[in-house]
C-alpha cells in the first residue's frame, strides 16, 4: 500500500456527477490514497440529484443515469469523513497535496466550481511542481480556464487531452430538450469540447478515441478511454470513469 499520498478533490456546493466523483474515491482509497474534499464554503458538497435518482428523465432514465454501482459508491462516499468535512476553496495549501483530482457535471450548479478564480489559481502550481492532475468531463474546462502565469496560457496548452465530447453533449441535449430545456448544457452557447480546443496550442490535441458507446465496468476496462500525457489524464465521461481511475492510481502509486 502507498503512504501518505493525498490527494485534492474540488467540488461545487451541489451538481457535481456522482460517478465521475464517488467511484475514484472509492478506488484511490480503497488502494490506500488520502482524499480531501474542498468545497466553495467548507460545506459538504451534494451531487446531481437528477443523475442519481433518474427523475425527470423519461424514457431514457436506464441510458443515462448513474448506474448502480456509481450510486452505491455514492452512498458509502457521503457517509465517509473526509467527505462530510471537505475545507473551503480559500482554505487549500497546494503544498500538502501530490495530486489533484477533477471530476465533471453538467448541472448548472457546477458553474461556482468551474469559474472559481480559486481554483483557477491554484491549479497551475500542480502543474508546475510536476504533480499528478486527474480530471474528466467538465474538470477539463477547469484545467483550460486556469493560466500559467509565466506564459498566460492554459495549463493543458502543450497537452494532449481529452473531455466530453460535442457530439455526446449535444445528444444528451437533444434527447432530453422538450422537457429538461438546457440542462445537459452548462453553457449553451459553447460545448466543452470546443472550449478545450480553444485553450490548446492545436486543435488535434484533443483525442476523440473510439465512439463512446459502451460504459467500461470494474472488470472490463476495454470500453473506457484515457489520455495520458506525462503527469496528466484525462478521460470523457462515466464510461470512462473505472478506467481512469485506476490508471490515476497507478500514477500515483508510480514513483511513491
Amino acid at each position: 500500500m502507498p503512504k501518505n499520498i493525498n490527494i485534492l478533490i474540488p467540488l461545487p456546493s451541489y451538481g457535481f456527477d456522482p460517478s465521475e466523483t464517488a467511484i475514484p474515491w472509492k478506488i484511490l482509497t480503497n488502494n490506500g490514497i488520502k482524499i480531501t474534499f474542498a468545497t466553495p464554503n467548507g460545506n459538504m458538497a451534494h451531487g446531481d440529484q437528477i443523475m442519481l435518482s433518474g427523475k425527470k428523465l423519461g424514457i431514457f432514465k436506464t441510458i443515462l443515469k448513474a448506474r448502480k454501482d456509481a450510486v452505491e459508491a455514492y452512498k458509502l462516499m457521503s457517509n465517509s469523513v473526509e467527505f462530510k468535512q471537505p475545507i473551503a476553496y480559500n482554505n487549500i495549501q497546494t503544498s500538502l497535496y501530490d495530486g489533484i483530482f477533477l471530476p465533471g457535471g453538467h448541472d448548472k450548479g457546477v458553474k461556482e466550481y468551474l469559474e472559481s478564480k480559486i481554483l483557477q489559481n491554484i491549479i497551475p502550481d500542480f502543474f508546475q511542481n510536476n504533480k499528478k492532475v486527474g480530471a474528466v468531463c467538465h474538470g477539463v474546462v477547469l484545467l483550460a480556464r486556469s493560466k500559467n502565469l509565466t506564459t498566460n496560457k492554459s495549463v493543458i496548452y502543450n497537452y494532449k487531452t481529452t473531455a466530453l465530447l460535442k457530439s455526446q453533449e449535444l445528444l444528451a441535449y437533444n434527447l432530453t430538450r422538450f422537457w429538461l430545456n438546457d440542462y445537459y448544457l452548462t453553457y449553451p452557447g459553447m460545448t466543452v469540447e470546443d472550449e478545450v480546443k480553444s485553450a490548446l496550442i492545436n486543435p488535434s490535441n484533443f483525442i476523440h478515441g473510439p465512439l463512446p458507446v459502451f460504459r467500461d465496468t470494474e472488470n472490463n476496462y476495454k470500453p473506457g478511454f484515457i489520455v495520458k500525457d506525462k503527469n496528466y489524464i484525462s478521460a470523457r465521461w462515466p464510461g470512462d470513469i473505472y478506467t481512469l481511475s485506476n490508471a490515476f492510481l497507478k500514477l500515483l502509486i508510480s514513483n511513491s
